[in-house]
Parts: structure tokens; C-alpha cells; sequence
């Protein structure tokens, strides 16, 4: 045999824990990601060979985790400016898709070129007179298509496959109540809203950005007054439905949307749920927990070795690159090289290492490790400007983080509150620390090797 990937890094990244199932779990996803590249842009495997958006943003958050490469995913990107798909929420992760390539590069080139298509993705053409956004009320124009470069019916997806391509006829999108005022759409459009906000500061536009500012506020709040039940405090499915899905309560809970009033009710539906969304739902779902201090139940959804889980691809199935969907059950023609079906790639080093940039192109970034139960977990983070070295230990009376920052940035590094004091150590002096929510952090810390300590 002759295998052909894209140029790739083996050793740009690296991670292993306590856990031997996450340890192959991100063998499995990390491979994924070379073994997917050999087309030379991000396709939604062997099967249909062309990209589509959604797919292409788990590939290119999962390739910055594990090699330090760039021009694939903004080939990936531009392309699909310009040959957009059909989903609804797809066309909204092309914006999604040029912040990450903004935030992890620092290059403004391809966000002021594609600025114009950029507004247009947003689909604030869909939106009624409280923000919301529909494709169902007769907003749909051939301009509209034509500025979003769509050759297609535009229809909302919410998860996929359907119950059409499933034995049984269920489906992953938790028996979504597809209404025209659809929660996971206008998710999406909030999430989208913010982003290009984000994109005109960093172009120098104030009012663009000003006036996102002022159109994702609005969605913000005509999601919390219409699409929320109040009687059980979780989001329903669409305007005039009771259904509540996994779907409804995992996008909000991602993408900002939940007051901290409402946290506690919609992680406890979201729990409740379990794994009841595809491989590309996952990626929302741990994401949303590691945003509200779920790591536990995060990393017990990765290392869980039912049918609904990267374990059951590897020991079950026997997959070397991760599938389409959980299993063949899920979806009857799936194929056996789907990259976005590899989200531990970037779950563990963004969300569970916890490496993100915090200013573009790594100038600053964060450390914010969520390692639950683990004794020990290890990492090596590809940046722009080198690798992010991290350790992580714990005992019953310490928690220790390493960490080696390049030489040209600095770290915030933040550590578990464990108790109400706020002093930890650092390189073996001890600081006051600031608390924020569960965590304490310390800022500005420096290029080389620094060891924080917080007792238990």
C-alpha cells in the first residue's frame, strides 16, 4: 500500500495522561487528522471527497492542536467562501472558521479579503424584527444566495444524519423539533454575530463593530425570552414547541448564551441526556462542559466505552481513523475517515490542557488545565511561535502545574480553587492569586519553565 497525507509534523504534538483509554482515544484522533489531509483540503471523507464548512471547523481546530500548520485550513476556508453547502449552520461557521484562522495566526489578510463575504454569512438577511433568523419565512432570496456563494436550497441541519440513514429510523438530533425560530440556528447566528464583531475591531471598522455588538445583544435576549422554558429552565427545540432536545441546551450553553441563573438547570438537562448527538455534536457538547467546569462528566463522555464513543471505534469496530458516526446502526453508508469525527484532537489540548490564545497569534494564551480525575496528564501544544509545554499532577494534597512558555509571549495560567485561600506558589515563591469563578489565576507570566503549586 501507498499512503498520501499532506506534509505532517509526528512529533509537533504530543499528550499522555493517567488514563490509557484517552491515551488512545487521542492516538486515534490525532492520527485521524494526518491520515484525512490527503486531498489537500479538508474533505468530509473518502465516500464524497469535497469540504463542507462544519466539517472543515472541527478539522481545522483539531490540525491546530496537533501540528503547527495554517495554510491548510485557510485553503479549506477560502475555498468554502466561495462554494458554500447547504446547511444553515455550516454557512454561519465560515465565520467561526476565519476568527480561528485570525486568533491562531495574527493574519489579518484573509479576514479583510473576505470581509464582505464575511457580513453576508452572518444571514442577518433572515432575521425578523427581534433578531431572530429563519429560513422558513420567506427571506430566502436569490440575492441572498448569491452573496453567500450558495448553488443550493439553503435548510437548517441541527445534527446529521437524520433518521432516514439510520437503522430505526431515530436519527442524532435527539428528536429535534425542526420549527421555523430554530434554537440551534440562531445559536449559530449569535455566536456568528460575536465573532464578526470581534473581526471589525481587529480590521480597525468601530462601527461594525459596534453594531454586531448591538444585533448579537438583541439575539441574546429574544433567545432568552422566547426560546427558553421557564417551568423546567432548559431551551426548547423552536418557537411554539415544548421539546426540549440535547441540541437546544448544548449550543446555548456553548456559545455564551445561558445567564448564570439558568447554568444549573440546563447542565443537569444536559447531562441527563447523555451522548444523544453525532460525532460532530460532541465537539459542542465537551466544549460547552469544559466552558462551565464539567470536566468530570467531559471525561467521562471521551473515555466511555459504549457505541457512542471513540473507544467503542477503537476496541469495537476496530477503526484506525475515526468514523463518520458513532457506528455503522448510526448511519448505514457512514465511512471510516472522517476527521470531524476526531474532536478529542483539540478538546484535549484547548479544553482539557487547556491552551488557547487569548490576543492573535498567540501573543498572549492561556493555561486553564481541567484534568477531573486524572493523576496526571502531559502535553506538548503546537503554536505560531513554538510549542506550549504543559504538565499537570495531583495528589491528595497538591496540585502542580508545569509549564514552559516561548520566548515570545506570555501565559496566564490558572489553577483550581481549591480552598478559600488565595495564595499559591510560583517557582517557588508565594503570590496572591486572583479568583475567577472556580479558578485562580496569575497573569503575565514570562518566557522559559515555571512551576505553580496550589495546595489542596
Amino acid at each position: 500500500q501507498i499512503a498520501v497525507n499532506y506534509p505532517f509534523d509526528d512529533d509537533a504534538a504530543f499528550f499522555h495522561c493517567s488514563d490509557s483509554v484517552l491515551n488512545d482515544v487521542w492516538e486515534l484522533c490525532q492520527y485521524s487528522i494526518k491520515a484525512t489531509s490527503f486531498c489537500g483540503v479538508y474533505v468530509d471523507g473518502d465516500r464524497e471527497r469535497i469540504p463542507y464548512e462544519a466539517d472543515a471547523y472541527i478539522n481545522q481546530l483539531c490540525h491546530y492542536g496537533v501540528d503547527r500548520e495554517y495554510t491548510l485550513a485557510r485553503f479549506s476556508h477560502e475555498y468554502l467562501i466561495k462554494n458554500a453547502t447547504w446547511p444553515t449552520e455550516w454557512i454561519l461557521h465560515s465565520v467561526l472558521m476565519a476568527w480561528a484562522d485570525f486568533l491562531y495566526t495574527g493574519d489579518t489578510a484573509s479576514i479583510s479579503h473576505y470581509y464582505e463575504d464575511l457580513q453576508a454569512k452572518t444571514l442577518l438577511a433572515l432575521a425578523r424584527d427581534d433578531g431572530l433568523i429563519s429560513t422558513r419565512t420567506g427571506l430566502v432570496t436569490n440575492d441572498l444566495l448569491e452573496a453567500i456563494h450558495l448553488r443550493d436550497d439553503l435548510r437548517d441541519i441541527v445534527d446529521w444524519p437524520p433518521g432516514s440513514f439510520m437503522f430505526g429510523g431515530i436519527g442524532e438530533r435527539d428528536n429535534y423539533h425542526m420549527g421555523a425560530i430554530n434554537t440551534v440556528v440562531n445559536a449559530f447566528h449569535f455566536r456568528a454575530l460575536t465573532l464578526m464583531r470581534q473581526i471589525a475591531l481587529a480590521l480597525d471598522k468601530p462601527e461594525d463593530a459596534a453594531f454586531y455588538a448591538m444585533r448579537a445583544e438583541r439575539v441574546k435576549t429574544s433567545i432568552n425570552e422566547n426560546l427558553f422554558d421557564p417551568e423546567r429552565g432548559i431551551y426548547i427545540d423552536c418557537q411554539d414547541s415544548t421539546h426540549a432536545s440535547l441540541h437546544a441546551n448544548m449550543f446555548p450553553l456553548a456559545f455564551g448564551l445561558v445567564p448564570p441563573q439558568r447554568q444549573d438547570t440546563v447542565i443537569d438537562f444536559i447531562k441527563s441526556r447523555g451522548m444523544a448527538c453525532s460525532v460532530y455534536g460532541a465537539h459542542y457538547l465537551l466544549e460547552a462542559l469544559y466552558t462551565d467546569g464539567e470536566d468530570q462528566y467531559a471525561l467521562e463522555l471521551m473515555t466511555a466505552c459504549h457505541d457512542r464513543s471513540w473507544p467503542h471505534m477503537i476496541y469495537d469496530v476496530g477503526a484506525t481513523i475515526t468514523l463518520e458516526a458513532w457506528d455503522q446502526k448510526y448511519k448505514k453508508n457512514l465511512d471510516w475517515n472522517h476527521a470531524w469525527g476526531a474532536a478529542p484532537a483539540n478538546i484535549i489540548p484547548r479544553c482539557l490542557i487547556g491552551v488557547q490564545p487569548t490576543a492573535p497569534g498567540f501573543a498572549t494564551f492561556q493555561v486553564k488545565p481541567q484534568i477531573a480525575g486524572l493523576a496526571f496528564a502531559q502535553a506538548r501544544v503546537p503554536t505560531i511561535r513554538g510549542a506550549v509545554q504543559v504538565s499537570v499532577q495531583q495528589d491528595e494534597r497538591h496540585y502542580r502545574v508545569q509549564v514552559t512558555v516561548p520566548g515570545n509571549c506570555t501565559a496566564t495560567v490558572y489553577v483550581p480553587a481549591f480552598t478559600a485561600s488565595q495564595n499559591i506558589n510560583i517557582d517557588g515563591k508565594e503570590i496572591r492569586a486572583t479568583k475567577e469563578g472556580k479558578f485562580l489565576y496569575v497573569k503575565n507570566i514570562g518566557a522559559g519553565a515555571h512551576v505553580i503549586v496550589v495546595e489542596k
